[in-house]
């Protein structure tokens, strides 16, 4: 075997275990591994078989390492799954805990299949635009590959990933959307009402607007740019979010005579973990953006989140502490996500230190948008609209601003705003539609009673205590 195959492998083994490699690395070993990165971009795609592709000495490595981070990265897309079931759950009242969770499995398990027979191929249409740059039909994603379609889609003729790990990453993405209006709407909306209007902006709406992205559409073509989603799913979300609660009305006892009424949630601890495990699955969110395993790139990106996640979080508990007069932990969890929302959209192209000013400034943000929002009788139960449609828009901003000379501010803005208001107009004749067929509101009984009752059947904390006392 000759050097450079064996530089290859520790370099493969480093990648995945650490830099504890690296001290296997001589003088000279060092002096080839400086070469390696290097070849392995320029060695052409020269082969006709999969076994010809896996035995390239330096392209397969490379693309076993990039592959296996965007599942990797995609792994931790759905964790965040959990924590928007535990942060929803947790700032709401404990008898709707088993409706939020059963929302969010719902999402997650519907929003990978619809985008697989529809929203894939209509985000990523390549050729096949219907109105071009704007809309594209959707259809199934592949079923197998076999022959020249194989090394076509599973090897790097395809990217630095295979198809299978392109679909996966970004179906996770997908069903975020409707996970962010789920929280939202919780506590009073009917759960077949709410299925209903999440699949089809899952399976719709969102592919349309990522396609003019991400799919190499009319926002594309014109310079907008939004690195993993501040606006393309998180402002989406956001404003899809709007739309339904304006439908939907506030929770009773919210606002009365004209004052504005806590409605406390009953686990902190619930919602605490919840913002940490979203955060953790922001590296992968931000972190498998890059699309590859790069080490100066996906480690930047990890960085910027991080700061920019964390300054959130301050921001958030000091200005909420001199503003309301109490040190509040509900803003403080949604400052970090603020932060980490405000960063999404150009975590690859602002420095460390502006990031901190990005997250610094959305967790002041979302702050004010939360407070200015229950003033004008808005009522989201976990600040879903603030944290991803208000920072959102920021974040997408923060791109012209913070981003250099490559970006326009005038670009970032119409881009932002196009699809917030589609999102907005959108959600406003789904849910509009609905309310006016099969309703969109529970009962004020259900309601006072909570929907693990009322929709299900099921209290989330039982009494185990006997039926008789002895």
């Amino acid at each position: 075997m000759n050097m450079k195959r064996i530089i290859t492998y520790i370099l493969l083994l480093s990648t995945l275990l650490g830099s504890s490699m690296q001290p296997l690395l001589g003088a000279e070993e060092a002096a080839v591994a400086a070469e390696i990165t290097a070849d392995a971009e320029a060695e052409a795609p020269a082969f006709t078989t999969m076994e010809e592709f896996q035995a390239m000495p330096l392209a397969y490595p490379k693309f076993m390492v990039d592959n296996l981070w965007i599942l990797m990265a995609a792994a931790l897309v759905f964790l965040m799954h959990l924590g928007f079931a535990t942060i929803e759950s947790g700032l709401t009242r404990q008898k709707n805990t088993v409706n939020i969770l059963f929302k969010n499995v719902f999402i997650i398990s519907m929003g990978v299949l619809t985008y697989s027979v529809w929203g894939f191929n209509a985000m990523y249409p390549g050729d096949a635009w219907s109105i071009p740059g704007i809309f594209a039909m959707g259809s199934p994603i592949a079923n197998g590959f076999e022959g020249a379609a194989a090394l076509d889609s599973l090897t790097s003729n395809y990217a630095d990933y295979t198809y299978w790990s392109d679909f996966i990453f970004q179906a996770m993405f997908a069903a975020t959307a409707a996970t962010i209006v789920s929280g939202a709407v919780a506590e009073r909306i009917k759960l077949g009402s709410f299925m209903i209007g999440a699949t089809i902006l899952v399976s719709v709406a969102y592919p349309i607007t990522g396609s003019w992205k991400w799919g190499a559409g009319w926002l594309d073509s014109m310079g907008f740019y939004d690195f993993a989603g501040s606006t393309l799913v998180h402002a989406f979300g956001g404003f899809a979010a709007l739309a339904a609660v304006l439908l939907l009305g506030a929770r009773r006892g919210k606002y009365v005579n004209g004052q504005i009424k806590p409605v406390l949630g009953h686990s902190m601890p619930l919602a605490t973990i919840g913002a940490l495990l979203l955060f953790l699955g922001w590296f992968g969110f931000n972190g498998g953006s890059v699309l590859s395993a790069d080490p100066a790139l996906v480690s930047l990106v990890f960085v910027t989140t991080a700061m920019a996640g964390c300054a959130g979080g301050l921001a958030a508990m000091f200005f909420s502490w001199i503003w309301l007069k109490k040190p509040d932990l509900s803003m403080a969890l949604n400052g970090l996500l603020a932060g980490l929302v405000g960063i999404t959209a150009g975590a690859d192209v602002i420095s460390p230190f502006a990031s901190v000013l990005v997250g610094a400034i959305a967790g002041v943000l979302v702050v004010a948008s939360v407070v200015i929002l229950d003033k004008i009788k808005i009522d989201d139960p976990v600040g879903a609209i603030s944290v991803h449609g208000t920072c959102g828009i920021w974040g997408t901003l923060a791109v012209g601003i913070f981003g250099g000379s490559d970006f326009s501010f005038t670009t970032q803005l119409i881009g932002t705003l196009s699809i917030s208001a589609f999102a907005f107009i959108f959600s406003l004749i789904v849910f509009g539609l609905i309310k006016a067929t099969v309703g969109l509101r529970v009962s004020e009984q259900e309601e006072e009673q909570g929907l693990d009752v009322g929709e299900h059947g099921v209290a989330s904390y039982p009494n185990f205590q006997p039926a008789v006392d002895y």
